[in-house]
């Protein structure tokens, strides 16, 4: 597969004609050669945003929701593409990419119905004569930066937005799904959105400080949205604080899911299944911790091994059902052998599942975990998951937020207020009653606390993200001044 740069919906190569590849998980084989942006490219991508602002600023709501629905119609129309792609590159099942499509197609629908949504409000005012209001109007270059995880849906959340406001953006992909990521740019030239006003952009995995510095410091940038790694999201919002310029950062999780002694076990299970090893639990929301009464916790546990045992495993590209598929890269399985055997070594044991072998691993779930162990509070971001075994609410509060993360969360009982109870003391972004930790709709607000981040994705909450809130007042003439 070919990936190439797209400026002024024009697919060009990176200047020099600079390419990188995208290897296979497990076979190392060439699934994409994509276009090595550098920082010229990039610049010629933030200046080509810079001027397509100028006019797209006065675009009026029915224009940009005319082309985002479009766009929602044209992600969906590339579905067989997005599912073969997805799996050559990320070894994503077919299940994991139909629904970031459908999730992104959701996010662009959602976008068009709020272009008539961004209001001001009027003020009142001590001035006889006097009109005091409020406007919110676009901020110019919005820089996005996306990662491969969940390619379609995260990329749709940091294009459709920003457009909906009126601005532009600099969409620059992840070096790991660079194709996926150019079918979503193209979806949006596809619908007919103006030249300049999105600029698609890749770069070679060693060439991104380089690009990022440059797309920051660039005049014409003025927010950046970045969802990725809590490590990488510090180093983004350093240098974007240099710059004096506001980030969006939906970052790492370590997301627990509650399970209080009175729950309805059967159906905890099932949500612990789907939230820990959907898309083999490389998702920010993904259920890496469970944290059960030990009342029920034998029972609890003998039967989420149950099911998970039963997962069926493979490689998406010969098997596009699988649930289990090959982690991004075959880097992800010695680091998470080392944090299963320092668990082992402090106590814990495995209830099903095992080691890796490079980006293969099999669903596995590591019980008795404790504070002491590493994995208790390092995000995994792979196919395994931890039980902690607490005694009454208080203590499964006090596991819950024992975590620097605070993205996710999900609490089983029977008994709801209890349940809303133990979710209002939870420190996440978000908590679900009843309910698995992997859940997005485009019409709520979704970012996290403490080190996942902050700002929100989705509702109407983005539209302070991607505004700017100006006051303004209309003053009666022959006002008299005391100086």
């Amino acid at each position: 597969m070919q990936s190439e740069l797209i400026l002024d919906n024009e697919k060009r190569v990176a200047q020099g004609s600079a390419t990188f590849e995208r290897r296979h998980p497990i076979t190392n084989n060439v699934v994409t050669t994509a276009a090595a942006g550098g920082v010229k490219d990039a610049t010629a991508a933030a200046d080509s945003a810079g001027t397509a602002f100028k006019t797209w600023r006065h675009s009026t709501p029915s224009d940009r929701r005319r082309i985002l629905l479009k766009a929602a119609d044209a992600l969906e129309g590339k579905t067989p593409e997005f599912i073969e792609t997805m799996a050559a590159e990320i070894g994503a099942s077919a299940l994991w990419a139909g629904f970031n499509v459908f999730l992104a197609a959701t996010a662009f629908r959602e976008a068009a119905s709020m272009t008539t949504q961004i209001q001001g409000e009027t003020i009142p005012t001590d001035k006889p004569g006097a009109l005091s209001m409020t406007v919110r109007q676009p901020v110019g270059v919005i820089l996005s930066i996306v990662p491969w995880n969940g390619p379609v849906v995260l990329a749709a959340r940091a294009i459709a937005y920003p457009l909906m406001c009126g601005n532009a953006v600099v969409f620059r992909a992840s070096e790991a799904s660079p194709r996926t990521h150019m079918l979503v740019a193209e979806a949006l030239v596809e619908a007919g959105l103006p030249p300049g006003v999105l600029n698609f952009l890749t770069n070679a995995p060693q060439d991104a400080p380089e690009v990022i510095d440059a797309l920051i410091a660039h005049k014409a940038v003025r927010r950046i949205n970045f969802t990725g790694s809590t490590k990488v999201g510090r180093i983004i919002a350093q240098k974007a604080a240099v710059h004096l310029k506001r980030c969006l950062l939906e970052l790492g999780g370590k997301s627990p899911l509650v399970v209080l002694k009175d729950a309805n076990i059967d159906d905890a299970v099932k949500a612990a299944v789907f939230g820990s090893f959907l898309y083999q639990g490389q998702i920010c929301m993904s259920t890496e911790r469970i944290v059960v009464d030990e009342s029920i916790a034998d029972e609890f546990v003998a039967k989420f091994a149950a099911q998970t045992r039963n997962l069926p495993s493979g490689d998406p590209m010969t098997n596009p059902q699988c649930v289990i598929g090959p982690m991004m890269s075959k880097d992800s399985g010695p680091r998470l052998n080392a944090l299963i055997d320092d668990a082992l070594a402090k106590g814990a044991k495995l209830a099903c599942g095992g080691r890796a072998d490079g980006a293969t691993m099999p669903a596995t779930i590591v019980d008795h975990v404790t504070r002491q162990m590493k994995i208790f509070d390092e995000e995994t971001f792979g196919p395994v998951t931890t039980i902690v075994r607490v005694n009454g609410d208080a203590e499964a509060i006090a596991a819950a937020n024992d975590t620097a993360y605070g993205l996710s969360a999900a609490v089983f009982c029977k008994d709801v207020m209890r349940a809303l109870n133990v979710a209002l003391q939870i420190d996440t972004g978000a908590c679900h009653v009843n309910g698995a930790t992997v859940q997005n709709e485009a019409q709520a607000p979704y970012g996290g606390t403490k080190d996942s981040g902050y700002g929100r994705f989705d509702g109407r909450a983005v539209i302070d993200e991607f505004t700017e809130l100006k006051w303004i007042t209309i003053e009666p003439a022959g006002q008299q001044y005391p100086v």
